[in-house]
This record gives structure tokens, C-alpha cells and sequence, in this order.
């Protein structure tokens, strides 16, 4: 039996199966109610990762929404037409007639007098748009229509801006591990893990957002002394009225009761509203106060456009349009508050608070301070959307609805359980009493398995489904079965008069290459299935994936290194069949 390499790969075996451990742990301890700091406190772990349990295991609320892009659409292009209108009138563009086609397509007809007024007028539309629009001229006018990108981009956007206003008014609902996913073009798919009551979610989902721009009161702004003030003061209140932000006080009421708290403690006209700082997992783990001014503020729907370009140093920022009252607002507040912070206020949380370089009017543009070009242009798109999604950005027909009872998960957890652990004393039993000694490594193994795959969903921070516990037993199944073939590989060699120790060297040779094929080959077809499946479907590749790779470790290598320990190194004579 080869003994090359014995030490190193014990070492590995040992420090893999203690990473396991440590990331299967968090799993069996009870998680507390409130945030993530306070467990942390009472159970100090290195990690704190959990396996999430999927809507059909616990139960809840499943909704497919179907966002109106036509409708959206149209709404774009009639605003548009409207703009275009007022653009060329105030640049002196003369057209005789404005006229809009297919509003789907942004069809816009414009005559002039002449081709020079036709071009004269594409340029401007080119200015104002970019290339929204494909534009032919002639020696009567211009014609116009969305672009192919446009069209295509624009369904992608409204259907990332109204993903992005469900999950802020989800968050106001406490619902932990909400899932809101696009679907195909147009469809939004919204799981509700724990959530009985289909009503309030509907009616919250489609609630109208606000957005607000509102001065940070310069006292208070960040950098400056006030700032950790108002953090101190924050944590004082809610000491001394006995709250805390959580499952049981919602954000808004939370907002209105250290409001309340702070009154006479802060300048007249104050608002204190906070920000999630980007790594905190939720608003109660980790939160950032700003104390705002009621009276500097501009409302969100004045806004029309925003999106992310290159700024003069090449990287990125956002750029954003008002309409004409909204400039006007806009451009008395910054002029007076040039160098002061702005806070972008979506549904009460601040998803920003850049500085005002100079006076804003009808456009204006938010330029970021991060040192990496990709946490710019991650940031820059998330403010972009923020800006956007102030309101739904389409209209969103229900198309499917169901409510998972908590009966059905505990149902289908009770068999599974059932099932899964007379399943594993079958399999322990045969394999000790059909492969004696070796049986019981195989014991090990498995069970090395079942802790790794569990660790690495864990640390993944996977969803758990039914889906995915097939592929959980149909990994193990694969591992068995690996088992068997390493093991009648072995016997095959003893009975051809091979010493143990040279019979187990052979076996495993002999048994690698057809394990590792059909791993392989199974690997490939979750390959397939993650990129063509859609939920479940993934969540059964990803688990069945996680398992296949394990079975190479924990069978071939894990197995190996303890055989050869045991035979080897301390020259013990394992049995793998009666008499021997």
C-alpha cells in the first residue's frame, strides 16, 4: 500500500472535517429573536452561517407578479413627447406639427419646414436623449422610434426597479430570507417565507413609495462631532424607553418612537432617519443615523430619469433629470446648500447622502467617493435604481398566488426526517454487517458527507427546498454506492491471494476511475440543470453538485488516508468480510 504523503494527507482529512463541524454548528443552536449581534454575543462561533429553509419547508406566501412593460412604455413615451415639445419651442426650433405614433414603439413624427430644421431638431432630441432614439430626417421632417436597446433595456430596468421597491417595503414587513426574483422578461416572482397573512403583503407590495431629497442638517453631518452624537443619543433613547428595532417594533414605528424621543434634544424641524450600512445583513444589525431637515426637502416624484454614465475622470457617477417645477425646487435648495449633504430618501431609509458640488436644476449628478472602480459602479447602479424606483415602476398584474400552510412543511419535514434516518441505519447497518471493519470507515465517511455538504450550503448561504433534499439524498446515495464499488474492488483483489495492504492499494486504483467518471457525468448534467432550471430545479443541481464533489473527497481521499492509518501506520488487520 502506498504510504507516500501519509502525514500531509491526514492533516487535510482533519482540518477539513473540523471546518465542517464548526460550519454545521450554528445549525442545531437556537437562533434569538432580535439581530445578528445579539447572537453572536450569546454563542461565540466563528461563523454564524445558517441553511435557510425554502418556502415549502416552513411555509408562506408565493406570488407571480407580472410587470406592465407596454404600459410602462407608453407612459415613457408620452412624457417624452411632451418634453421634446418644450425643448425645441425654448430652443427655437421651428416644427409645424408634433405627432405620436405606436406610443409602445415611441413613434414621434415632427414636421418642419425644412431639412436643416429636421436636423436641427435631431440634434436636440440627440442631446436630450442620447441614443434612445433611432432618427431619420427628410427635407419635411423627422421621424423617431425607440431603439431595439432601448426597448430591451428598459423592460430590464423597470423590471429591476420594481424588484427593488417590492424588497423596501418587504423589509418594512420583518420577513427574514424574503426571496424576489425576475422571472423570464416581464415577471416577478415573490416568496414570503413564514407569511400567512396574503392580504397585508399584497397591499404593502403594491403601496405607493415615496421619495425624498432632504438636506442633512450640518451640525449633524457626517465627519463632524454631531455625528457621533446623534449615534450616542439614538442608543440612549432606546435604553431609556426599553425598545429596540426588530421582528416586534417595525422601522417606521421605530422611526416615529426615537423621533418622538429626541424631541427638544435636537434642533427644531429635525428628522432622524437612518441608513443600512452596505455589509450589515439588515437594519438591525447595523444602522446609520442622519438627523435631516424637514424644511430643505424636494420630493422624489419630480424626478424623470436617472441612469449611470462615465463622469469627466472616466469613472462612474449618476445623472439624474427633474421636471420643470422639480428643477426649480431642486435648484433653490442646493444653490442655498452648496457643500452640504443630500440625503436620498427612499420610504423613510437613506440610501445616500452625497455632497452638493454645485446648484442642481433640471439635471444634475451624484459623483462617489469609493477608492474601487467596481464599488463605484456597484454603488453608482444601486442609487441609479434607488432614484427610479420611487414609485412602481409599472403597473403589476397577479398572475399566480398560493399560501404554503406551515402543516404541509411540518408534514414533509416530519417524513423526511423519518425517512432519511431509518434510511441511514439501514445503510450503517449493511454496511457493517457486509463489510465488517471496513464498513465502519465507510460509516465515517458518510457521515464526514452529510456534515460537509450541510457546512458548504450553509456557507454558500443556500436555500434549502424539498427539491434540494432529494439532491441531499441523492448525493449520499451516490457516496454509498461509491463505497461499494472501492470495497468489492478490494475483496476482488483478495480473493485473487493479494495481501490486505496490497489489496487495498489496488482496489482503490481500480475503483477510482469509475467512480470519478460518474461523478463526473453527473456533475455535468447539474451543470446543465443550473443553467436552464429555474428555482427548485437549481436548488436540486446546486445540492446535488455540493454532494458529488464530496463523495470524491470524503470516499476516495478521506477513506484512503484512514485505511492506510490504520494498515499502514499502525498495522492493524481490519476485516472487510466474514473470516477475514
Amino acid at each position: 500500500m502506498k504510504q507516500q504523503g501519509l502525514g500531509w494527507r491526514l492533516a487535510v482529512a482533519s482540518i477539513v472535517a473540523v471546518l465542517g463541524i464548526i460550519w454545521l454548528v450554528p445549525n442545531f443552536l437556537e437562533k434569538p429573536a432580535g439581530d445578528k449581534q445579539q447572537q453572536t454575543s450569546k454563542f461565540w462561533w466563528p461563523t454564524q452561517d445558517r441553511l435557510t429553509m425554502g418556502l415549502d419547508i416552513q411555509g408562506g406566501l408565493h406570488l407571480v407578479l407580472r410587470a406592465d412593460i407596454q404600459g410602462a412604455l407608453k407612459q415613457e413615451a408620452n412624457r417624452i413627447a411632451g418634453g421634446i415639445a418644450d425643448e425645441l419651442k425654448k430652443a427655437g426650433i421651428a416644427y409645424s406639427d408634433l405627432k405620436q405614433g405606436d406610443a409602445v414603439r415611441g413613434e414621434l413624427t415632427i414636421a418642419t419646414a425644412s431639412e436643416a430644421d429636421a436636423e436641427k431638431a435631431k440634434s436636440k432630441i440627440e442631446d436630450l436623449y442620447g441614443p434612445m432614439f433611432a432618427i431619420a430626417t427628410s427635407a419635411t421632417g423627422l421621424k423617431a422610434e425607440f431603439t431595439e436597446l432601448h426597448v430591451r433595456e428598459f423592460g430590464k430596468g423597470t423590471v429591476e426597479r420594481a424588484i427593488e421597491t417590492i424588497r423596501n417595503r418587504i423589509d418594512e414587513f420583518g420577513v427574514s430570507e424574503p426571496s424576489i426574483t425576475a422571472q423570464g422578461d416581464d415577471r416577478i416572482l415573490v416568496q414570503l417565507p413564514g407569511i400567512q397573512d396574503a392580504a397585508d403583503a399584497k397591499e404593502l407590495i403594491n403601496k405607493t413609495a415615496r421619495l425624498d431629497f432632504i438636506i442633512v442638517n450640518p451640525e449633524f453631518e457626517q465627519g463632524t462631532p454631531g455625528f457621533e452624537k446623534v449615534a450616542a443619543m439614538v442608543d440612549e433613547a432606546e435604553k431609556a424607553g426599553g425598545f429596540k428595532l426588530g421582528k416586534e417594533l417595525k422601522y417606521s414605528a421605530y422611526v416615529e418612537k426615537i423621533n418622538e424621543a429626541l424631541k427638544g434634544k435636537l434642533p427644531e424641524g429635525s428628522l432622524v432617519l437612518f441608513e443600512k450600512p452596505d455589509k450589515a445583513e439588515s437594519m438591525e444589525v447595523g444602522k446609520i443615523p442622519y438627523v435631516l431637515m424637514r424644511s430643505e426637502t424636494v420630493p422624489g416624484d419630480l424626478l424623470t430619469d436617472a441612469f449611470v454614465s462615465p463622469g469627466e475622470t472616466g469613472r462612474p457617477e449618476v445623472n439624474f433629470r427633474l421636471d420643470g417645477p422639480g428643477g426649480r425646487a431642486m435648484g433653490d435648495m442646493t444653490e442655498k446648500h452648496t457643500n452640504r449633504q443630500m440625503a436620498i430618501v427612499l420610504d423613510g431609509v437613506v440610501k445616500s447622502a452625497p455632497s452638493i458640488n454645485s446648484k442642481i436644476t433640471n439635471s444634475g449628478r451624484i459623483t462617489l467617493g469609493r477608492s474601487s472602480y467596481e464599488e463605484t459602479l456597484k454603488e453608482a447602479k444601486n442609487i441609479s435604481i434607488t432614484l427610479k424606483s420611487g414609485a412602481l415602476p409599472a403597473a403589476l398584474e397577479q398572475l399566480e398566488e398560493r399560501t404554503v400552510g406551515p402543516s404541509l412543511g411540518a408534514d414533509a419535514i416530519q417524513k423526511g426526517q423519518l425517512g432519511a434516518l431509518v434510511g441511514a441505519l439501514l445503510i450503517f447497518i449493511f454496511n457493517l454487517v457486509y463489510y465488517r471493519s471496513f464498513g465502519l470507515v465507510a460509516n465515517l465517511s458518510l457521515s464526514l458527507n452529510l456534515v460537509l455538504t450541510i457546512a458548504i450550503l450553509s456557507a454558500l448561504g443556500a436555500t434549502l427546498t424539498l427539491p434540494g433534499v432529494a439532491g441531499l439524498a441523492l448525493g449520499l446515495g451516490m457516496a454509498v454506492d461509491a463505497s461499494v464499488i472501492i470495497y468489492e474492488r478490494i475483496k476482488e483483489e483478495l480473493a485473487s491471494g493479494k495481501s490486505l495492504m496490497m489489496a487495498t492499494s489496488v482496489g482503490f486504483d481500480k475503483a477510482f476511475s469509475a467512480i470519478f467518471d460518474a461523478n463526473v457525468t453527473s456533475i455535468a448534467v447539474c451543470v446543465v440543470l443550473m443553467y436552464y432550471g429555474t428555482g427548485p430545479v437549481r436548488g436540486f443541481a446546486v445540492t446535488l453538485m455540493t454532494g458529488l464533489f464530496i463523495t470524491l473527497f470524503t470516499s476516495v481521499f478521506f477513506s484512503r488516508a484512514v485505511l492506510d492509518l490504520l494498515i499502514g501506520r499502525w498495522k492493524l488487520n481490519p476485516s472487510i468480510k466474514w473470516g477475514r
